[in-house]
């Protein structure tokens, strides 16, 4: 797998734990009483007060360890060699290699229409004279 393939992977694990670590601790949070003239909030009697309070820790671990190998990542990216010029005079090269190769494909692909079309024409006048049981020429 190539490094921006493994960023992007990455990048959706960060995600993916952010969204259960918020999703957990909305789900599994004490409630709160608002204002002193709110009547005090029922307790969730299912609820494991030691259990909640080793949740974030893990899940922030997670978080802070799928951070770090994004960095890791990030840092094996190879660096620009020569500038701005040298990338500009880069970019311009394969843009060329690419409109030749482009060009040659466009070749490629009207001959082989070309040599289609002659097979379909030959497809046709060899189902005809099937269907007329009539011989060649």
């Amino acid at each position: 797998m190539d490094i921006i393939s493994q960023l992007q992977e990455q990048i959706n694990q960060i995600a993916g734990i952010a969204f259960n670590t918020f999703g957990t601790l909305q789900r599994d949070a004490p409630p709160v009483r608002l204002s002193p003239n709110y009547p005090e909030p029922p307790a969730n009697p299912t609820e494991d007060a030691a259990n909640f309070a080793e949740q974030p820790k893990l899940m922030s671990a997670a978080l802070v360890k799928a951070a770090k190998q994004f960095d890791a990542l990030v840092a094996a990216l190879p660096l620009a060699e020569g500038g701005e010029e040298a990338q500009l005079k880069r970019i311009a090269e394969l843009q060329s290699e690419n409109d030749a190769v482009g060009q040659d494909l466009q070749r490629q692909l009207e001959a082989a229409e070309k040599e289609l079309k002659q097979v379909q024409e030959l497809f046709s006048q060899a189902a005809d004279n099937c269907l007329n049981l009539k011989k060649p020429n």
